[in-house]
């Protein structure tokens, strides 16, 4: 049914498509964190920030640690998800914005951890989404698989909980600007395979 997905591991050259399709699976928040590298000047736009942090060689949740789903001859989507080790417990957060998440992220050591997953607008309702979904459940390799989402993502809420993922935890979301739309960030867990 979906065969003609096509999933591969992400190269370094993959940078650009990957920071644009982890802005879309962030909603924007990612440009927002990436915002800060053109206020430094190390970038013009948070796009090039983005490309600049998903081509580094060592970074976690780069392109490293991310699979690019193909379709109809195109990136598709893609999926950043990588072990949560007991690093992450030393980690403060620099940026109030993503105090939440940590902590959220924090209770969740030892399980694989979906950063992002996202595809591309006009390639939803294919299954696209799913086949990236089951890709790192299997790289799960038997263990806990988490990932975080908004409160008001409902289609990211409705395909998580489809395969077996159960809210595990909230926490209210900082606010970006004055006007921004209250939600919380939802924590879901789904059991070791």
């Amino acid at each position: 049914m979906t065969s003609f997905i096509a999933l591969r591991q992400a190269s370094r050259r993959d940078a650009s498509e990957l920071a644009i399709l982890a802005d879309i699976a962030s909603r924007g928040f990612a440009s927002w964190l990436w915002f800060a590298g053109v206020e430094n000047g190390v970038s013009d736009t948070p796009l090039e920030q983005g490309r600049l942090k998903m081509g580094e060689e060592e970074a976690v949740g780069g392109w490293r640690d991310a699979v690019i789903a193909e379709a109809y001859g195109e990136v598709a989507g893609v999926a950043i998800g990588h072990a949560l080790g007991e690093g992450i417990g030393d980690i403060e957060a620099t940026i109030p914005a993503t105090a939440p998440m940590l902590v959220l992220q924090k209770t969740v050591v030892g399980s694989w951890f979906i950063g992002s997953l996202g595809v591309y607008r006009h390639l939803r309702g294919i299954g696209i989404g799913r086949r990236l979904l089951d890709d790192q459940i299997e790289r799960a390799d038997r263990r806990p698989v988490s990932l975080i989402t908004a409160s008001d993502n409902e289609a990211a809420l409705s395909l998580y909980g489809r395969n077996g993922f159960l809210e595990a935890a909230r926490a209210d979301a900082v606010p970006l600007f004055e006007n921004s739309k209250r939600h919380a960030w939802v924590l879901m867990t789904r059991s070791a395979a």
